[in-house]
């Protein structure tokens, strides 16, 4: 039976690509379960990060970085983040204050100003500015949107982040707490483990290649030594970058196997054997079916 007073709510992260949304999502749950990449659209899916203590259960969804799509891959990941502007109790609009507001962070403003839940300026990387350039860069987005508040901070170094959260408690509703307190994501297992193999490929790659694979778990089940067995397929989209994955004498793949396997081991709590595969899909970013097996699917969202 649920306190009289407890909380519950959804909260969402919006923004541009790269803005630290992921490191701010993992900051808020307390662990990785959202992929890192210097690389611009990491994140493709909604990820749900639920934070829960004696007094409330607060949801947090890391979204696709909002950007000018140039395929139906980018299409969808659009879609994905501007879908939950009105499914939410608080959206957190970040931006990243080493740099200045553009075009992509004009757009997200002009979308925010027809969302009927509290809006949130949340100006990231705070530890890299100095405090006295702040306030201007605070004044420039507050006359672009009256936000219901603005709180800077360091996903990073986890600078003001309590401070942000105590700000989201006083806007969530009385509610149920949805989630057992020991979880801290909604989606399977199998789902993180192929995160955790494309943020391997991300750290290793350049140029067109992080953003042309996808990472499909076509198993995951325990063996009769006791081992968990997990078995990947890493899709590219022309045959030369399936040689760079494979790397000469095999020596990337291998590498991408061991540190993946590592962090899978982490998530799991278990020994696993991971077998990694590469498979060519001609312009898969393009086609539906593709989008829809790699999971990439309109309809879940």
């Amino acid at each position: 039976m649920e306190k009289a007073s407890y909380k519950s709510g959804f909260v969402s992260i919006v923004g541009r690509p790269n803005v630290g949304k992921s490191t701010l999502l993992n900051r808020l749950v307390g662990q990785k379960i959202a992929i890192m990449s210097d690389k611009s659209q990491t994140t493709r899916n909604k990820i749900q990060g639920i934070a829960t203590t004696d007094t409330e259960q607060i949801v947090f969804i890391d979204t696709p970085g909002i950007h000018k799509p140039k395929h139906r891959l980018g299409d969808f990941m659009v879609e994905t983040a501007l879908s939950t502007f009105n499914e939410v109790d608080v959206v957190m609009f970040l931006v990243n204050v080493t740099e200045k507001r553009g075009p992509g962070d004009n757009y997200i403003i002009e979308k925010l100003k027809h969302v009927d839940s509290p809006v949130f300026l949340v100006l990231n990387k705070i530890d890299q500015v100095h405090p006295d350039e702040l306030l201007p860069i605070i004044e420039d987005y507050r006359n672009q949107l009256e936000f219901s508040e603005i709180v800077p901070i360091s996903a990073k170094d986890g600078n003001n982040v309590e401070h942000l959260v105590k700000t989201i408690r006083t806007y969530l509703p009385l509610g149920p707490q949805f989630y057992p307190e020991d979880q801290v994501t909604d989606h399977p297992e199998y789902f993180i483990a192929s995160e955790l193999i494309r943020e391997k490929v991300l750290e290793r790659t350049r140029e067109e290649i992080p953003h042309s694979i996808a990472v499909v778990i076509e198993s995951m089940q325990r063996n009769e030594n006791d081992k968990v067995e997990v078995r990947a397929v890493i899709n590219v989209e022309r045959k030369s970058q399936k040689g760079i994955i494979i790397g000469k004498q095999g020596k990337m793949i291998k590498e991408i196997g061991i540190h993946a396997r590592r962090d899978i081991e982490k998530l799991l709590g278990d020994k696993i054997y991971l077998e990694l595969f590469v498979k060519v899909q001609n312009n898969w970013r393009d086609k539906q079916t593709n989008l829809k097996e790699f999971g990439y699917n309109k309809e879940d969202y």
